[in-house]
């Protein structure tokens, strides 16, 4: 349960953004997203700001990107608020939940009812990483 930024594939990251509420890890063809600890994530205060630098630093609608959360503190997030993200144009090749716990599954399969793409749970972030960079067309980030 550790963070990215402490692991060897930190070094393949091509952009870390740091927001005030979670870093975030740009990838060719995915996102890692670290939330910080007892952060209650709505769209309206977290996930418009992020999806909105993400998207446009890789200039992208996100279908070609593959977002990985990597649950490594305990936060809350707003499930329907998903569909705020998908009201908005945004799209997402897949979308992987990286979960240490129990009650960290239930949530990811709350979660996966809301998500409009292939969702998968995982139980460590490189089986996650390596689904991703699978389902990526590695897509670079615009210059």
């Amino acid at each position: 349960m550790n963070s990215l930024k402490n692991s060897p594939r930190y070094k393949e990251a091509i952009q870390e953004l740091n927001l005030p509420f979670g870093n975030y890890y740009l990838f060719d063809g995915f996102v890692v997203a670290e939330v910080y600890e007892d952060i209650i994530y709505t769209w309206e205060d977290h996930g418009k700001k992020a999806s909105t630098k993400i998207l446009e630093l890789y200039d992208s609608d996100g279908s070609d990107l593959v977002f990985i959360t990597n649950r490594i503190n305990n936060y809350s997030c707003k499930p329907t608020d998903w569909m705020n993200f998908f009201r908005f144009s945004n799209k997402l090749k897949g979308y992987g939940i990286v979960s240490y716990s129990q009650s960290g599954h239930y949530n990811a399969l709350l979660e996966k009812l809301f998500v409009q793409t292939t969702t998968e749970r995982f139980s460590n972030l490189e089986n996650a990483i390596a689904w991703a960079k699978n389902l990526s067309d590695s897509k670079s980030i615009a210059s």
